[in-house]
């Protein structure tokens, strides 16, 4: 088995479990903290963004034959991920209580992007690099992935992160209007 193979198997069948995972927990926490009743739907809305953010990037990468265009790609949505993670910690700290266990989640939701860019990046740049960027090829190809992990990762995603985070959001929203309705 090539150091590819090995990456890509620890990518996709650890880094990214234990991504979903994290965040899943995270939802767990805003729970507890009552997210709807303190810091809202205006929270909930930047964990939407820091999903679309590095949802995005990682689905090309799964999809297409990893270039520079697409580590460009993951590059721009990690630091996005982090502007935003810095503006939602930076609001929610001042309107509900997170907990020093929610902050050691936020931890690896913050660390797992650049896990995943840094150990592709590691591969797969020297052999982009070594004839130059100029006769590098930016066009995405599609590349070949088990159509079977791809349903199973996104049927993941959907249970574990989109539901739970929309879910979030319409809780906030329900709040925001009983309670501006009962002013």
């Amino acid at each position: 088995m090539s150091a590819t193979e090995l990456a890509d198997g620890y990518l996709r069948f650890f880094v990214l479990p234990l991504w979903i995972a994290a965040g899943f927990v995270d939802w767990l926490c805003h729970r507890r903290s009552q997210i709807a009743s303190t810091s809202g739907v205006r929270e909930s809305l930047l964990h939407v963004a820091q999903l679309v953010e590095v949802g995005i990037p990682l689905l090309v990468a799964l999809l297409f034959e990893i270039d520079l265009t697409v580590l460009a790609l993951m590059a721009a949505g990690f630091v996005l991920h982090e502007f935003t993670a810095l503006a939602d910690v930076r609001f929610a700290v001042s309107r509900r209580d997170v907990s020093p266990f929610e902050q050691h989640v936020h931890s690896f939701l913050e660390m797992m992007p650049l896990v995943a860019l840094s150990l592709i990046a590691w591969i797969v740049l020297p052999a982009r690099l070594r004839d130059g960027v100029h006769a590098a090829d930016f066009a995405l190809r599609w590349r070949p992935t088990e159509p079977l992990y791809i349903v199973v990762l996104l049927a993941a995603v959907l249970v574990f992160a989109v539901i739970p985070y929309a879910e979030e959001c319409v809780r906030g929203w329900r709040y925001a209007r009983r309670h501006v309705a009962s002013r």
